[in-house]
């Protein structure tokens, strides 16, 4: 299937849409704008994953493949244990492959905005100190700055199994959301 940019006409009404990218690059953002503009459901797998302080919650692969079952849905491509059962049902990828330094300044900038307010995220978790980046391996800017190239790769892995938009930058998001996806939804409301 070819790689599709932001202007690119889609081949079908999306019902089962995957928002993937790196930490920091605005999947969930999306997805929540995505869900609202067709009315799908949205789960964000942060909030099954993770468990009172920061422990993985043992029902987490059982909800995803109850959510993936489901016939119209928006969620990130994330956790390698969730991908296979979400990506069988998906039927478009949406790829937000954003430039490294966008990509880390919006981490850094989540992180402290987090942080600052004392926003819980999860189950009563908070966003770690950004001091923690030197010294845990897990930290968030950390995972960010690791993974940037291993998502390239795993998206672009895709193309032949899914229909893939591409969307490099925040104008080619707002054109691919007014245009094709917003057509596609015309489309499903006649």
């Amino acid at each position: 299937m070819p790689l599709l940019g932001p202007a690119d006409p889609l081949p079908h009404v999306p019902r089962r849409i995957l928002v993937a990218g790196n930490a920091g690059s605005g999947k969930s953002t999306l997805c929540l704008r995505i869900a609202h503009q067709h009315d799908l459901r949205r789960v964000e797998l942060d909030s099954l994953y993770w468990g009172p302080q920061w422990t993985p919650r043992p029902e987490f692969l059982d909800e995803v493949a109850a959510f993936a079952r489901e016939d119209h849905w928006v969620t990130e491509y994330q956790y390698k244990a969730a991908r296979p059962a979400l990506l069988a049902r998906a039927d478009t990828v949406v790829w937000l492959d954003h430039r490294f330094p966008v990509v880390m300044g919006r981490l850094v900038s989540r992180t402290i905005r987090r942080r600052a307010a004392g926003v819980e995220l999860w189950n009563g978790n908070r966003e770690s100190s950004l001091w923690s980046a030197f010294t845990d391996p897990g930290h968030i800017l950390r995972w960010g700055w690791k993974s940037y190239r291993r998502n390239r790769v795993r998206v672009l892995a895709l193309v032949d199994d899914v229909v893939v938009v591409r969307l490099r930058g925040q104008r080619q998001v707002e054109r691919w959301l007014s245009g094709p996806l917003a057509s596609v939804g015309e489309e499903r409301a006649r």
